[in-house]
């Protein structure tokens, strides 16, 4: 695939961390308009390439280059976040004791500081697009409760909000699915079917029932390097990610 086609592109990127390869020559592409769903086991990179598209590590070799020419490994972490690229970590960082609303008010000018998004006046246009988006997440009647008397899911789901009002371009999500019911999975499924209409959207998961139902393409890493990628189909019928992974437990 060429450059001019993703929105996301490594090439040959490598991470080393004391000596140990994280990632060792990884090319690597996600489509505009595409769910991808990235898999492995424990320690095969996962979290260390996400951690490369937003800058929080550098890559000793290779470039990550985002839309047609932006070379992220030489830009700092506050500055990919302003180029629209979004992300959820697999632990939520909200604020329990504000409302859902609030929280989102505070996630919507990431620029600011939090006081001064606390005593700036949203208007109406911002407002509209935070109600919108509590009610694209199924908790628009929640939204002047606090945040803590939300279940495992919805909490889950108010983070993905915090990243969707920042209007990225590329979403990428770690684990978001971890913990949740069933029916919490199935609607998580849906809600990233529906991001992926107008985003590009990247998720680590290891549910694959879940990757099943939700992605459209998958890249299975294993021990820094990229093993497999196609369908889901293909890839669990593939020997070697049986090997590596899926046969496991």
């Amino acid at each position: 695939m060429s450059e001019s086609g993703s929105i996301i592109y490594l090439d040959g990127v490598t991470v080393s961390f004391d000596g140990f390869k994280a990632l060792q020559e990884v090319d690597f592409y996600v489509d505009h308009g595409e769910l991808r769903a990235l898999i492995g086991p424990n320690g095969a990179g996962k979290t260390t390439l996400l951690d490369a598209i937003c800058g929080k590590v550098k890559p000793d070799h290779g470039r990550v280059v985002f839309g047609q020419a932006t070379e992220l490994h030489k830009l700092e972490e506050h500055e990919i976040t302003m180029m629209g690229i979004g992300r959820k970590f697999q632990t939520p960082s909200v604020f329990q004791n504000m409302t859902l609303f609030d929280n989102l008010t505070l996630a919507t000018r990431h620029e600011r500081g939090v006081f001064a998004n606390l005593f700036h006046t949203l208007n109406r246009a911002q407002r509209d697009h935070i109600m919108s988006t509590l009610q694209t997440l199924g908790l628009e009647d929640k939204a002047h409760q606090q945040a803590g008397i939300l279940s495992h899911g919805q909490i889950q789901w108010l983070e993905i909000g915090m990243v969707l009002v920042q209007d990225p371009t590329l979403f990428l999500l770690d684990e978001p699915v971890a913990g949740m019911t069933r029916e919490e999975r199935e609607k998580t499924s849906e809600l990233l079917q529906w991001l992926a209409k107008d985003h590009a959207v990247l998720v680590v998961e290891h549910d694959m029932e879940f990757v099943r139902q939700t992605a459209d393409r998958v890249t299975v890493l294993h021990e820094g390097q990229v093993l497999c990628e196609g369908s889901v189909e293909h890839v669990k019928s593939d020997p070697r990610v049986v090997e590596v992974y899926l046969g496991r437990g």
